[in-house]
């Protein structure tokens, strides 16, 4: 599901859009621009829809600083329609400005677009392909030979990118009957995966673990 992390201080804007985007998508409401930095260094998103006028910090300082920590495009959303304020947030990480006010559908249209361009990027760019109707995952063009609960595990990866996971979650994602001797099979899994995924298995370039919590893909 689509991620999202809005940055608004507007209650009644905040309240609006999540009731209307969490139709589409899984969103995350802030106020604070700290504690969305911190947000952004341990969990991956989508689409950022950012505010201008913020307590702590402002917007434009947060639009720079969020380009830094995140791959997440970002949307402002702001009443401030002076011209150097746009071209600065353009200049500085924004990937879209959209002035106050305006229609939540309006603003969803934006997020497909900018989500499917995104999309399009990373499956040219990647290694992996992953073909759902088929259940089946390839890598450089060769199809993997996966069981059904490897196949589970990296569709999960890969559709969840850069993001840890702990083995509970892991486990959870592939059907419950085939751990009956617990989380250490997610790491006798996870070994398997990687004999197959990687090119050196020892020194893991994608199934990486996350210490005190599980695994998380990197590409």
């Amino acid at each position: 599901m689509l991620k999202i992390l809005m940055l608004e201080d507007d209650e009644v804007i905040a309240k609006l859009l999540l009731r209307f985007l969490g139709q589409y998508a899984k969103v995350t409401h802030l106020v604070y621009p700290l504690e969305a930095l911190e947000l952004l260094d341990e969990e991956r998103f989508d689409i950022i829809i950012l505010d201008l006028t913020l307590p702590q910090l402002d917007g434009l300082e947060v639009c720079k600083l969020m380009k830094k920590v995140s791959k997440a495009k970002i949307i402002i959303s702001s009443a401030r329609s002076d011209i150097n304020d746009k071209l600065f947030a353009l200049e500085n990480g924004a990937d879209d400005y959209l002035p106050k006010p305006y229609d939540p559908r309006e603003l969803y249209a934006r997020i497909k677009i900018l989500h499917a361009r995104e999309e399009k990027k990373d499956a040219s760019d990647s290694l992996f392909k992953l073909d759902e109707n088929a259940c089946l995952i390839y890598k450089e063009g060769q199809v993997l030979d996966l069981t059904m609960a490897e196949y589970q595990i990296m569709q999960l990866f890969l559709d969840n990118k850069k993001q840890a996971f702990s083995r509970s979650d892991i486990a959870n994602s592939v059907d419950s009957h085939r751990f009956d001797s617990g989380l250490e099979s997610i790491n006798v899994l996870i070994g398997r995966l990687r004999k197959k995924v990687e090119f050196d298995y020892k020194n893991p370039s994608y199934i990486k673990t996350v210490r005190g919590l599980g695994y998380k893909f990197d590409e």
